[in-house]
C-alpha cells in the first residue's frame, strides 16, 4: 500500500508529463518501482499500453490512438490514411494507425493501438513534418500537402481512387498551395504522375 505522501509526489510528477508516463519516465523521475505498481494496482494509474501508464481520474484522452503511439514510438510520423482522418480530408475510419518509420528504425512492439508500418527514406521521411500538442504530447503528423504526395506514392497500395479523393477534396476546400503539393511531390517522385491532375483542377 502506498502512502498518501508518496501518492501526493508521485501524482505530481505524473501531472508535470501531463498525467501520463512511461515505466521509464517514471523512475528517472524518481518513482520507486515498488510505488508505480502500488499505484497500478491501487487503481489511482491505469495501463494504458505495455510500460505507459495514466492517472485514472483525468478525463479520457481525445485521441486515444495517437499519443499512445507518440510516446511509445518517438520517430514515428502519423502518415497516409490516419493523416487523412486528422486533417479532415477523409471520410475513411482507419482500422490501423499509418505510421511512417525512418529505414534504420527498429520495428517497434505494440500491442494497441494496432498499427501499420511505413517505411520511408531521406526527404520522404523528415520533411513536411507538423507538431501537434493532442492530451499535452507532442504529435508528429505529416502536413495536408505532404499527405497528399505520399498517397500517390503508395497509390498501389491505398488505391488509385483514393489519391484522386483527396487531392478533389484538396481543392475543393479553396486550398491552392500548388507549390507546396509539387514540391512534396517531387521529394516522393510523383511530380509526373501528379501535374496533370492538379493542371485539371485549378
Amino acid at each position: 500500500m502506498i502512502s498518501d505522501d508518496k501518492f501526493k509526489k508521485a501524482r505530481e510528477v505524473f501531472l508535470a508529463h501531463g498525467g501520463l508516463m512511461s515505466t521509464g519516465e517514471a523512475l528517472n523521475s524518481g518513482i520507486h518501482p515498488r510505488d508505480l505498481y502500488a499505484l497500478r494496482d491501487s487503481g489511482q494509474i491505469e495501463k494504458i499500453e505495455r510500460g505507459l501508464y495514466r492517472l485514472s481520474d483525468l478525463p479520457p484522452l481525445s485521441n486515444p490512438d495517437l499519443v499512445p503511439i507518440a510516446r511509445k514510438i518517438p520517430k514515428g510520423v502519423i502518415c497516409l490514411i490516419s493523416a487523412l482522418h486528422f486533417h479532415d480530408l477523409t471520410t475513411q475510419l482507419p482500422h490501423e494507425v499509418y505510421v511512417a518509420l525512418p529505414r534504420n528504425a527498429e520495428a517497434p512492439r505494440l500491442s494497441y493501438p494496432p498499427i501499420r508500418i511505413f517505411w520511408f527514406s531521406g526527404k520522404a521521411y523528415s520533411e513536411g513534418v507538423d507538431e501537434h500538442t493532442i492530451d499535452d504530447t507532442l504529435v508528429k503528423i505529416y502536413c495536408i500537402e505532404k499527405t497528399i504526395a505520399d498517397c500517390f506514392k503508395y497509390r498501389n497500395k491505398l488505391g488509385h481512387d483514393v489519391a484522386l479523393e483527396v487531392l478533389k477534396g484538396y481543392f475543393s476546400q479553396g486550398k491552392r498551395k500548388v507549390d507546396r503539393i509539387l514540391y512534396y511531390a517531387k521529394i516522393c517522385r510523383v511530380d509526373r504522375v501528379m501535374t496533370p491532375y492538379i493542371e485539371a483542377l485549378i
